[in-house]
């Protein structure tokens, strides 16, 4: 399976996702990263690995104008997933509609819980106990698609934004490979707000 990876920042997800790849532990190739800020740390690491990369500024632009050239981008690498990996812009319905049930995204909480920005300091001051991350399909919405995998990260009396967002990042790194993989292993259906994985035989 052909993925096509969207950033805007550090590439973390990106890079796990490439290391289980390199590891055989995904059975998929990165056919594109594309990157919407021309000074992201995540350019880097696909530079480094010999990856396809794509720098596509989306400063300033309206948001179907830039989606149309994401999404001829993206056909133009036969991608068949596109994975969002910190990609700091709101995907119009356009784009959803191009790619159906194939854009994925991990947020960090257990949607639906905090959605939007900043959801480690929402979790903190909410006081809950309990934090962690989801993989969702993308729909036309925020944060808002059918939940594929979740990890559930403990909050600490101790905890400030930084160290609770640090767990909840290193389950991230272990839970998005894992939904790809499902997907990549055809052992994913949808029915209505429940994704179904079916048992591996």
């Amino acid at each position: 399976m052909r993925l096509g990876i969207l950033i805007s920042g550090r590439g973390s997800n990106f890079e796990a996702i490439a290391n289980n790849i390199a590891r055989r532990k995904l059975d998929a190739e990165i056919a594109i990263v594309i990157c919407n800020r021309p000074n992201a740390a995540g350019l880097e690491i696909a530079r480094e690995r010999g990856i396809p990369l794509r720098v596509i500024a989306s400063a300033g632009m309206e948001r179907e104008a830039y989606d149309k050239l994401l999404i001829d981008e993206l056909r133009t690498h036969e991608v068949d997933l596109v994975c969002l990996a910190g990609f700091m812009r709101l995907l119009s319905a356009d784009f959803i509609r191009a790619f159906p049930n194939r854009v994925l995204n991990i947020h960090p909480s257990l949607l639906p819980a905090f959605a939007g920005l900043d959801a480690q300091r929402q979790a903190l001051e909410y006081g809950v106990r309990i934090a962690g991350c989801t993989v969702h399909f993308v729909d036309e919405f925020l944060d808002s698609g059918p939940i594929i995998v979740q990890a559930a990260v403990p909050v600490l009396d101790g905890d400030t934004v930084e160290s609770l967002a640090a767990r909840i990042l290193a389950q991230e790194h272990v839970i998005y490979s894992k939904a790809i993989g499902y997907i990549v292993e055809g052992r994913v259906t949808i029915q209505g707000r429940r994704v179904l994985i079916r048992e591996d035989e």
